[in-house]
């Protein structure tokens, strides 16, 4: 059974950019990057991006052959090239996703980034931080926070008109 969740997710999104702002003065960060990882992840951060007139283009991340878990799931069917128009050496990035769980796909998307090469730091910009965490992984920004039992999951659709429902799964 899916439950639609009654969000403003324009609003949401408008104060997860001002808090993103707030963190990167308070960090005297001037130019950031920003990477979505596929897909929720893209949508938000293209908002997001948007938001706070980064200049350089948006990076996508599909970590889909970086999961810990890809041998019991197997290739899935929809892989999409990941996409970093920059160099990731010395540049402050801010990751965005848009539901953080358990936090391996996290963990997966930074595995990838460091392929790239490495950081100056990293931000985890997420719009729905939910209980269920087994990877000690936290966001620095969130849009929402929600403590669901492990048979709950909270799903975006999108991308023209972002929506949030909650499934639940037996």
């Amino acid at each position: 059974m899916t439950t639609p969740l009654q969000h403003d997710l324009d609003r949401v999104l408008a104060g997860m950019a001002a808090r993103l702002r707030a963190t990167l003065e308070e960090r005297g960060i001037t130019a950031p990057l920003m990477i979505g990882i596929h897909t929720g992840g893209v949508w938000v951060a293209r908002c997001l991006h948007q938001l706070l007139g980064i200049e350089e283009p948006l990076g996508t991340l599909d970590i889909s052959f970086y999961r810990d878990d890809f041998e019991r799931i197997g290739v899935h069917p929809q892989v999409k090239p990941s996409n970093l128009p920059f160099e990731v050496e010395d540049r402050h990035i801010i990751l965005v996703d848009d539901v953080l769980q358990t936090g391996r796909t996290i963990r997966a998307a930074l595995n990838e980034i460091f392929d790239y090469g490495r950081p100056a730091s990293v931000l985890l910009g997420i719009l729905v931080e939910r209980s269920g965490r087994e990877l000690p992984i936290c966001a620095d920004v969130a849009g929402l926070s929600m403590d669901l039992s492990p048979s709950e999951q909270v799903k975006l659709t999108g991308p023209d008109k972002l929506t949030l429902s909650l499934k639940r799964v037996k």
